[in-house]
C-alpha cells in the first residue's frame, strides 16, 4: 500500500513538472502528453486500463464527451482516451494538490446549486468547442456508485446544440478481479477524496473499463440529444447497473491488447493527435 501510495506521487510530481513545459507545445504534443500523463496515473495506482472503442471511425477527438460518473478517477479514464477540458464542481479547483492540477488542464468549474452561472459555463463549454477541443462532462450530476446510475439532465448538451458540435458517448465502469463491478472507486454519500483514494490503493485486481459509442450529431433538441446519448451509455453497460430514475505479458482480448498494468485499445493509432 505504501509503495503504491509513493508511486502515484512521485508519478503525479513528475508529471506536473513536465506538464509545465507542455503549456508552450503545439496542440498534438500537448494531446498526447494529456493522454500518457493519464495513463501513468491510472497505472501507479494500480488500475488496468481497458478500451472499447464503437466508433467505425475515431476522426480527431474532438466534440462533447458525456460519460455516466462513478468517481473522480473518470476523469483519468476519459483522458486516458480522449484528453478533454472537463466540467466539474468547482470545489474540485480547491483540493490541494487535485486543484493545481485541474487547472492546470483547464478544468471548467461549474457551481451545481447555483443556477445563475450555468449561462457562464455554458458559455465556456462553446467556447472551447469551437476551438476545436474536446469537452467532458457528466450529465447525471452527481456520483454513483457503479451498480446503479441516474438520469441525463440536458443543459449542458445545449453547448454541443448551440456550438454545432459532435457528441462522443462514453460508458465508465469499474471491475475486481473476478470481473463483477467494483464500487471501491466510487465517491458517494459523505465521501472524501481520501475516502476514494484509500479503498483504491487498497484494492487489487482494478479495471476500468471505458466503452467509447458511436459519434452522435447534435440535432436541435437538447433533451432528445440527452436522451439518445443516456440510452447509448446505459444500454450495454455491466448487466449489474440499473437505472435510478430518482433525484507482465501481453494476451489479446478480443480487439482489446491488455497489458499487467494498462489495457490499450488498438483504435489508440487512429486516435493520436
Amino acid at each position: 500500500m505504501l509503495g503504491r501510495i509513493l508511486r502515484f506521487g512521485v508519478t503525479a510530481l513528475g508529471l506536473l513538472a513536465v506538464g509545465s513545459a507542455m503549456v508552450v507545445a503545439p496542440r498534438p504534443v500537448r494531446r498526447r502528453f494529456a493522454r500518457m500523463a493519464a495513463r501513468a496515473l491510472l497505472a501507479s495506482l494500480g488500475i488496468a486500463l481497458q478500451i472499447d472503442d464503437r466508433r467505425p471511425y475515431a476522426g480527431r477527438g474532438a466534440g462533447l464527451i458525456v460519460a455516466n460518473h462513478t468517481s473522480f478517477l473518470d476523469i483519468l479514464a476519459v483522458a486516458a482516451v480522449i484528453p478533454a477540458r472537463f466540467v466539474a464542481k468547482a470545489e474540485l479547483l480547491t483540493w490541494p494538490g487535485v486543484g493545481t492540477l485541474a487547472r492546470r488542464v483547464g478544468v471548467i468549474g461549474l457551481r451545481r446549486e447555483s443556477l445563475r452561472d450555468l449561462p457562464d459555463t455554458i458559455a465556456a463549454m462553446v467556447d472551447r468547442l469551437h476551438r476545436d477541443d474536446a469537452v467532458g462532462v457528466f450529465p447525471e450530476g452527481t456520483t454513483y456508485c457503479g451498480r446503479t446510475a441516474g438520469t441525463f439532465t440536458p443543459a449542458t448538451f445545449e453547448a454541443a446544440v448551440t456550438a454545432r458540435s459532435s457528441v462522443i458517448p462514453m460508458h465508465v465502469g469499474y471491475h475486481c478481479a473476478d470481473g463483477d463491478v467494483c464500487t471501491q472507486a466510487s465517491f458517494i454519500g459523505g465521501d472524501d477524496l481520501l475516502d476514494t483514494m484509500r479503498r483504491v490503493i487498497r484494492s487489487a485486481g482494478l479495471t476500468v473499463r471505458v466503452r467509447v459509442h458511436e459519434t452522435q450529431l447534435p440535432g436541435e433538441d437538447r433533451r432528445a440529444l440527452a436522451a439518445r446519448c443516456e440510452r447509448l451509455v446505459f444500454a450495454s453497460a455491466n448487466e449489474h447497473v440499473t437505472t435510478d430514475t430518482g433525484a507482465g505479458g501481453t494476451r489479446t482480448v478480443g480487439s482489446v491488447t491488455e497489458h499487467p498494468s494498462v489495457v490499450i485499445d488498438h483504435a489508440e493509432l487512429r486516435l493520436a493527435g
